[in-house]
């Protein structure tokens, strides 16, 4: 535990308050009374209930058009499996600015709804929520399914011999085991939906705005400090209540778990009710997953002069992007797998130990501590990439001008994935078969090589699989930390964007693409070890 704490504490905790602290405290004196200033004003209440509202509403949205994802890829074996589950996961690393930019094309006007029936959603809540569900339809799939497709399903079959219909024997034996990784999967879902930004900041136009877009304007429009550090503490407190709450609750619904190996559980569809659904989830992943996707491919590739590879060209040379960049933006492929290779075994190390504490001790502290690795998540980015400048800028920590400090912050994030994926199946490892290696002689740490690692391998492929990919995506604090002449692909994607220029765009466009191939690669990479040879899956 003292090694995730120490982490947290330096590298999360630390940064935050100093931030804060420049915001609220004058001459030494900190000033309280402008934090019932700031709330007692009519606008910023109506930016705390829109961001309250279109989160329940967001996170009510994904799990309803997920879950039903969630049991296909759990328990169907369809051709393409593997390869469509790597493809659902690839939104989920995308910088927000470019997701908002493809359902822009999608919404906006002269956007493919105007085209075909005149509709436009763009400056709606709907854009928004749309988008969101496009986020995080991978969070509920991939973290429910992959509890689900570990369930023994002869438990529901065997209440199903006994009488009870196809859903009481679900909702009686197969939901109570579920609730914990579908508590998990609302709470992240939650979580980034109450912290959007870019989605929100270019979708929903002058009307709507989160605490996040509240933040940002604050600071860098109307350079407003002390607002912004009274909303940065506002989200801070209820994120903290929220997990705080999600800790106690969830924590009583856990229970040891009989799990067995997704190969036996996972059979091709019978009959029309699951061949029906099976068509749902597909045709669910290509309008609301695939769409947005094929705008940005079809960008990339639509160049002045038709279509080619002609923005794809451009990115080897650092003057077509005219001046934007010290180096070719081509070299932010090489910089985001790099950094995220490293964020992904700090996220491992750091959230394996959090998890593994957490299984094993119990009491108040232990579970404040749960909650307190998600908060992370629901920490302004800016806040945080602000802060490791300001205070990791002298010794012992003297960071400020070295590179790891990028996959320091991206890990922050990755961390909480970690925590959160490894959790339910390490709590459903019977006590007991620990208990009995121990007595055989077995030391603890080949206990768990010889207990825990076996039950618990998957989901450690699957947490390394989301902090790769967060990592890859990470763009808030990163935009802050990385140097010009090391760009990340997100922080190109968005200096690209932010120059006006086709070449600029379709460049933007082109890198947006590879970021989505290098995704998909390293996801469907994973999806083939995980699988097991006769899995029976194509």
């Amino acid at each position: 535990m003292a090694g995730p704490v120490a982490f947290f504490a330096v590298f999360f905790a630390y940064p935050v308050v100093a931030i804060v602290g420049r915001g609220l405290e004058i001459d030494g004196v900190w000033q309280f009374g402008r934090i019932s200033e700031v709330l007692g004003r009519p606008d910023i209440q109506r930016v705390l209930w829109f961001t309250i509202w279109q989160a329940l509403a967001s996170t009510a949205l994904t799990l309803l058009i997920a879950l039903p994802g969630a049991y296909v890829f759990a328990r169907l074996a369809f051709p393409g499996k593997r390869l469509l589950r790597a493809v659902v996961t690839v939104p989920f690393v995308l910088p927000t600015v470019v997701v908002g930019t493809a359902f822009l094309a999608l919404l906006g006007r002269g956007g493919l709804l105007d085209e075909l029936w005149g509709v436009r959603l763009d400056t709606t809540v709907w854009a928004i929520l749309l988008a969101h569900v496009f986020f995080n339809y991978a969070v509920v799939v991939r973290i429910v399914g992959g509890l689900w497709s570990q369930l023994d399903p002869r438990q529901e079959e065997a209440a199903r011999v006994l009488g009870a219909g196809r859903f009481a024997a679900w909702r009686r034996v197969t939901l109570p085991a579920l609730a914990p990784a579908v508590a998990a999967a609302a709470l992240m879902v939650f979580l980034f939906t109450f912290t959007s930004f870019g989605v929100v900041q270019i979708l929903g136009g002058p009307t709507f705005a989160t605490l996040e877009v509240e933040i940002y304007r604050q600071t860098a429009q109307l350079l407003d400090l002390r607002t912004a550090a009274v909303l940065t503490l506002l989200q801070f407190a209820a994120v903290g209540a929220i997990l705080a709450v999600h800790a106690r609750t969830v924590r009583r619904r856990e229970t040891a778990l009989k799990l067995v190996d997704p190969a036996r559980t996972a059979r091709r569809p019978r009959g029309p009710g699951q061949w029906a659904l099976l068509g749902g989830v597909l045709a669910t992943i290509l309008v609301l997953v695939l769409a947005p996707l094929g705008v940005l491919v079809e960008r990339s590739f639509d160049g002045p002069g038709g279509y080619g590879f002609g923005y794809y060209r451009a990115l080897a040379s650092s003057d077509a992007s005219g001046g934007v960049f010290l180096v070719p933006p081509i070299d932010a492929v090489w910089n985001s797998l790099r950094y995220a290779l490293v964020a992904t075994a700090i996220a491992l190390a750091v959230g394996g130990l959090a998890a593994t504490a957490l299984t094993r001790k119990a009491g108040r502290l232990v579970r404040g501590f749960d909650a307190l690795l998600m908060l992370p998540l629901g920490v302004s980015a800016v806040t945080v990439g602000f802060g490791f400048l300001i205070t990791l800028d002298r010794p012992p920590l003297d960071l400020r001008g070295s590179w790891i400090l990028v996959p320091l912050a991206q890990a922050l994030v990755g961390v909480p994935f970690v925590v959160r994926i490894m959790l339910p199946v390490l709590r459903a490892v019977d006590e007991r078969l620990r208990e009995a290696a121990a007595v055989l002689g077995a030391s603890p740490l080949r206990v768990w090589r010889e207990v825990d690692l076996p039950l618990v391998r998957r989901a450690l492929l699957i947490a390394a699989g989301f902090a790769f990919a967060v990592s890859l995506g990470e763009f808030g604090a990163t935009v802050f930390l990385a140097r010009p002449d090391n760009p990340t692909l997100p922080v190109a994607v968005a200096r690209l964007l932010g120059r006006p220029g086709e070449l600029n765009y379709g460049q933007a466009m082109a890198l947006s693409t590879i970021l989505m191939v290098v995704c998909a690669a390293a996801l469907l990479v994973l999806e083939r070890i995980r699988a097991d040879r006769n899995s029976g899956e194509f």
